[in-house]
């Protein structure tokens, strides 16, 4: 396995106590795999996406841990982990501006960012990469500024990329996008799969309907722990958790009217994760909960490939 994450438990602090947003996390990514990784806001998708390369020091590693490739990640030690930070982890950030400094252009920001890891300039393979994800070595000389905002999600994600990562984590890339840059974007991160640029890939999405169209298999997050994972057409069309059949019912489909079939949300809304409830934490929402849920459900697998963490998956 590329990447093997076991009992992982993250939390923030505040004033108001601990926020335990990954609570007992324990998944794996195969090589070669693409996997998306889905929930509504809330979820723990983010915090366990930067988590695994430590990009957030309010993060607070309360246990488990983090292998790749075999090797331990340090993700406690924010200094310890520099030496695996875009070369064996790289995240390409949800926001393309905040990663892009606005006083230099792009050829000398990704200059001076290879040479702070001491790696020599290669513009011939720059050039290669901007071309890979369809944009012209002029881009070099321009200022994020001039350039549309996929245009600048692009070259983000040749700058995550340079080094070769083994595993690459792509945060919310396309949440603010139009539809037409969506798919350039998709696109582009099948490409680095495809070509050897990166091993295996998470993709971090609310959007099941888009990463379905990419990933491999999609793992569905609820209250800071794993609902359900399985290959992503099993996913879609035969989910056996109940908040995974509500976030795909809630998907619109074409040719479908309104007046033929309204979109409906999930009542209720997600349990504080100050101090989250016993049990399956989806409970109080959940259209067929019954006594055994003040249980917390292992998550099992119900059929090759596919795991569940809910009492009535069979």
């Amino acid at each position: 396995m590329a990447l093997s994450v076991t009992d992982l438990r993250v939390y923030y602090q505040t004033l108001r106590g601990e926020v335990k947003a990954l609570d007992g996390v324990t998944f794996s990514v195969a090589d070669g795999e693409i996997m998306g990784l889905a929930g509504e806001s809330g979820s723990g998708k983010s915090t366990l996406a930067k988590s695994l390369i430590r990009l957030d020091g309010r993060m607070r590693h309360a246990g488990g841990t983090v292998e790749l490739d075999g090797r331990t990640l340090p993700i406690a030690d924010d200094r310890a982990m520099d030496e695996f930070r875009f070369r064996e982890v790289s995240l390409i950030p949800q926001y393309s501006m905040s990663a892009l400094n606005p006083t230099r252009k792009i050829g000398k920001m990704v200059g001076e960012l290879l040479a702070a890891r001491g790696v020599p300039g290669g513009t011939a393979e720059l050039e290669r990469r901007l071309e890979l994800v369809g944009l012209s070595k002029d881009v070099l000389g321009r200022y994020p500024i001039e350039l549309s905002g996929g245009m600048k999600q692009r070259v983000v994600m040749v700058v995550s990329t340079l080094l070769n990562p083994s595993l690459l984590i792509a945060d919310e890339v396309t949440s603010a996008l139009d539809v037409s840059s969506q798919k350039a974007v998709a696109t582009t991160l099948l490409g680095f799969r495809d070509h050897g640029l990166v091993t295996s890939m998470m993709v971090v999405t609310h959007d099941i309907s888009l990463v379905y169209q990419i990933a491999d298999t999609i793992l569905v997050m609820y209250a800071g722990r794993l609902a359900e994972k399985a290959p992503a057409e099993v996913l879609v069309t035969a989910p056996r958790h109940p908040y995974t059949r509500q976030l795909v019912s809630a998907l619109p489909e074409v040719g479908v009217r309104y007046e033929d079939r309204r979109l409906a949300g999930i009542p209720g809304n997600p349990p504080s994760l100050l101090n989250p409830p016993g049990g399956c934490r989806f409970r109080d929402r959940c259209p067929v909960a019954f006594e055994q849920c003040a249980e917390q459900p292992p998550f099992a697998e119900v059929a090759p490939g596919h795991l569940v963490a809910c009492w009535k998956a069979e």
